[in-house]
């Protein structure tokens, strides 16, 4: 692939399956995708989504690489104020320690989760705050130089993962850069702000011991398909159900038609949602190739990574498949 792809797996959990079934095709997803030529896996840190069940991101990204042998795996990202920097160090200097040279560490500062959630992670409110200071404290950790005499990760010190800034603002791009960090932007559901913060992010970054020289990483939806038309009916469904997740809180909801969500979609409210799918690439394997390369411009991106979207598992991997073949055609 001229383009290089990566792959963001939400490890979704589809209506009326189990998380374990989740794990497994994420387990074949990730196997495809090392076959493939993509570069990296990432897994996001959700909590209490009966949809997704990435929730313990390194222990999913643990038993995803003991099933894999040389693709990069890492978290895309893990919601440093859920937790102390110490106790990622540690979990991520053990995966590296496992797996030399396959780990990465995206950091966001979102809750990924909602209100009550956070009370019942004990996080407090005032805990992204101290973001940027948590950063470096959990750096420090990786690279041995602890900034709190006495505390070392073990394992942890010494095995430098390497480090990702995710956002969907200014903030992230700002942050990143001053730190001279990897930058990577949420636009797979959050589009809005791509090129204003990827522009500021390449304009101020300054060189770090990590990074000599700027690095993007874009997201982006795929729904790739054999037809065109077979692809644009499986994003339909897919709409429909991201629709459904958003406007469904609780066993009390009711169960909305398919005509009612497409109804909903007509609103306000209802466009607002479809917006978030704003950079999707829908159709053959070639219609994505041109929309991931227009994208990729767009974003003055290195690196797009792809959530390959299907109602089934086995949809997402002859989505993968049919881009990364679609790709590779372009670089013969």
């Amino acid at each position: 692939m001229s383009l290089t792809l990566s792959i963001l797996d939400l490890a979704p959990i589809a209506p009326g399956e189990s998380a374990g079934a989740s794990f497994e095709a994420s387990v074949a997803l990730a196997q495809a995708a090392e076959r493939n030529g993509y570069k990296r896996v990432w897994y996001a840190e959700h909590h209490n989504m009966e949809s997704i069940a990435s929730s313990a991101t390194s222990v999913l990204i643990a038993h995803i690489a003991a099933h894999t042998e040389t693709i990069r795996l890492g978290a895309g990202g893990i919601m440093l104020p859920n937790h102390a920097p110490l106790t990622i160090a540690e979990q991520f200097g053990t995966l590296e320690t496992l797996h030399p040279g396959r780990i990465d560490l995206g950091l966001g500062r979102a809750p990924g989760s909602d209100q009550a959630t956070m009370r019942a992670l004990r996080r407090d409110h005032s805990s992204a705050e101290s973001f940027p200071q948590d950063v470096l404290e959990l750096q420090a950790y990786l690279r041995g130089q602890s900034r709190i005499p006495g505390v070392q990760a073990v394992p942890g010190a010494g095995t430098d993962v390497p480090l990702y800034i995710l956002g969907s603002s200014l903030f992230g791009a700002q942050l990143a850069a001053a730190l001279g960090l990897p930058y990577a932007f949420a636009s797979h559901f959050s589009p809005d702000a791509l090129e204003q913060a990827v522009t500021l992010y390449r304009r101020e970054f300054k060189p770090s011991a990590q990074l000599s020289e700027p690095y993007v990483i874009a997201g982006a939806n795929v729904v790739a398909a054999e037809d065109a038309d077979e692809a644009a009916r499986d994003f339909e469904a897919l709409r429909r159900i991201r629709v459904r997740m958003f406007i469904s809180r609780g066993p009390s909801t009711p169960e909305y038609s398919d005509e009612e969500i497409d109804a909903f979609l007509t609103t306000r409210e209802g466009r607002g949602i479809a917006h978030m799918m704003k950079y999707t690439g829908v159709g053959t394997g070639a219609d994505v190739r041109g929309f991931l390369e227009d994208f990729a411009e767009l974003a003055q991106a290195d690196e797009v990574i792809v959530a390959h979207q299907s109602v089934t598992s086995a949809g997402r991997i002859r989505s993968l498949e049919l881009t990364a073949n679609a790709m590779k055609a372009t670089s013969v």
